[in-house]
């Protein structure tokens, strides 16, 4: 067949991995570790790797390498009644391609502004008259300032759109020319561009492990990451984020990875690959933690450390005493002594109570751990544009490797149903795709633009997913029968699949997403759907305000979550008239 073939093993793995690494590895990973109860999370983190993430990535290969078709072409060919599962995953990598590239063009805008000396979110900009502060950055911090007005320019609230942003149109029109130039001919073209956007990260969080281990608070961010609190496995929610954390980390359901298992040869061993490819990214997630975490230990203590000074500085100007006779060493025993001596004169202070672990327990996930809670921390060490630049690269690579995937999961399909005629050149077809995608996602570029990110994030691939996945077991085991599959994997791998596969793709897999799904649907249903609007005249940690979504956007939730779901049972019933 005129198929494109991998150039060499090493080149497939990479770009499963790719695809599957992604930015949720760096700043998702941890954040569940440090909410869930530290190194009890990794309790049903390797459950579900075990019992659903392994069976389903091993499914999903043997199925691309056995029918050699893309998503759509694969399930048709399985049964003309699961059409829907292929129509579904095409649907849910096209939505997740036009918000997942809008990320990474936060992360260009970043990486751009990291040459600035000094890091343009250090420090707050003068007002108009030049006279002071700007009065909004003041109020908040350089940090805030620089995400929410220099980057995303927010409006109040989701229903106020507020204007486009020039800055992000232009970035955003560069992730998409890059993601075109990458995909331009498929696998041919992501296939060498892979060598470098999968193996790049490792190399930059390798430097950023030695640099954060170096740093003053290491020590206590990683005990606070790792210190297990077996108490959180009582709570359900642990399990559930556990399941669905694997899940979505591995990329399932997207048809990205029966795409790229469709260009191998037919005798390749799929077993071996999904076992490597799951555990590499779990081992990632774990790798990634650790610089993560010495870093936000670091932050900590430094933010504590501040805290005591400002402390002891009122404390040295109110008592008159000599210069550095209260460090922080010897703090806790001074504060003891003038209480006893001196309690009015300690209370008039109205010193700040600084405590470490309310430092550490300031959790963050997602853009607000990137672009937030990292840049600060950047700014706190030496040579802090170097780590910026190299931060953002970082990101950008991680992304740009799994857009190929998403790419890949809207691109084979199309190429396979002649829904474009055979004359069109690849070259074009991709650059309708990326063009169209572009337009559609300049609504992410508008000042509301990333309460948007976060309902598609939500919404549109986290639900379709379970319930394709779902499909995909049932009807790989059920409709197309496992005895059938059992004999395409004897042909493919030369050994027929063992016990476990057999009674993790018959009953626990589908079992455990059945559960899932419930879990979630009821968790999504339980609490009126709220959204954190900024407000920089709002006191706490992080500066957000609770508000409810409008009856208007909810139903585009709604719409988002279930217009890839709706092609399974749409196009059964299609099959079923005819």
């Amino acid at each position: 067949d005129g198929r494109p073939k991998w150039d060499n093993k090493f080149q497939y793995i990479l770009s499963c991995i790719g695809f599957a690494v992604g930015l949720g590895n760096v700043w998702r990973f941890p954040y569940l570790c440090q909410i869930h109860g530290g190194g009890a999370f990794l309790i049903p983190y390797f459950i579900a790797l075990l019992f659903e993430g392994i069976p389903l990535l091993h499914l999903e290969l043997a199925l691309g390498q056995c029918l050699r078709k893309g998503s759509i072409s694969a399930w048709n060919t399985i049964s003309p009644y699961l059409g829907g599962v292929g129509v579904g995953s095409w649907m849910v990598s096209l939505l997740v391609s036009l918000y997942y590239n809008t990320v990474l063009t936060w992360v260009m805008w970043y990486f751009i502004n990291s040459f600035q000396e000094p890091l343009p979110w250090s420090v707050c900009p003068l007002n108009e008259n030049r006279t002071e502060f700007n009065e909004e950055c003041y109020e908040s911090t350089a940090v805030n300032y620089f995400w929410y007005r220099k980057t995303l320019n927010i409006t109040p609230d989701i229903t106020d759109s507020g204007t486009l942003q020039w800055w992000l149109i232009l970035c955003l029109a560069a992730c998409w020319a890059l993601v075109y130039l990458c995909t331009i001919r498929g696998i041919e073209t992501t296939g060498k561009a892979i060598y470098v956007t999968a193996i790049f990260p490792y190399l930059v969080l390798s430097i950023f492990l030695i640099q954060g281990l170096t740093l003053p608070g290491a020590t206590e961010g990683l005990a606070y990451l790792f210190t297990p609190n077996l108490n959180t496995l009582k709570n359900p929610r642990v399990w559930l984020d556990a399941a669905t954390q694997i899940f979505f980390s591995l990329s399932l359901g997207f048809g990205g990875l029966i795409a790229f298992s469709s260009y191998n040869p037919p005798n390749n061993d799929c077993e071996k690959d999904a076992v490597t490819v799951a555990l590499v990214n779990s081992m990632t997630s774990l790798y990634a933690s650790i610089p993560v975490f010495s870093v936000l230990g670091f932050k900590a203590t430094t933010g504590y450390w501040d805290c005591l000074d400002r402390n002891i500085n009122s404390i040295i100007n109110v008592f008159d005493l000599p210069e550095e006779s209260i460090v922080r060493q010897n703090y806790t025993a001074w504060i003891s002594f003038l209480n006893s001596s001196h309690p009015e004169k300690i209370a008039g202070l109205k010193l700040k109570s600084c405590d470490l672990q309310e430092f550490l327990d300031q959790s963050v996930s997602g853009t607000g751990l990137a672009f937030i809670v990292f840049t600060q921390a950047i700014i706190l060490m030496p040579g802090s544009q170097a780590w910026a630049i190299l931060f953002f690269i970082m990101l950008f690579s991680l992304g740009l490797s799994s857009m190929f995937g998403n790419i890949e999961g809207v691109f084979t399909p199309l190429l396979e149903l002649q829904m474009v005629s055979k004359s069109i050149p690849k070259e074009v077809l991709s650059g309708i795709i990326c063009l169209v995608c572009f337009l559609i996602a300049l609504c992410f570029t508008l000042g509301s633009g990333s309460y948007w990110i976060d309902i598609f994030d939500s919404y549109a691939s986290s639900l379709p997913l379970l319930v394709i996945a779902f499909f995909e077991v049932v009807g790989v085991v059920y409709v197309y029968k496992m005895e059938r599959f059992s004999k395409d994997l004897k042909q493919m791998t030369g050994r027929k699949p063992n016990l476990y596969w057999q009674i993790t793709w018959r009953f626990i897999s589908p079992l455990l997403l059945l559960i899932v799904f419930v879990a979630f649907v009821m968790l999504q249903t339980q609490k009126s759907p709220t959204y954190a609007a900024w407000n920089p005249k709002y006191e706490g940690f992080p500066m957000k305000e609770e508000k409810v979504y409008p009856p208007w956007v909810l139903a585009i939730c709604v719409l988002l979550a279930l217009l890839p779901c709706v092609f399974v049972p749409l196009i059964a019933l299609f099959h079923l008239i005819k």
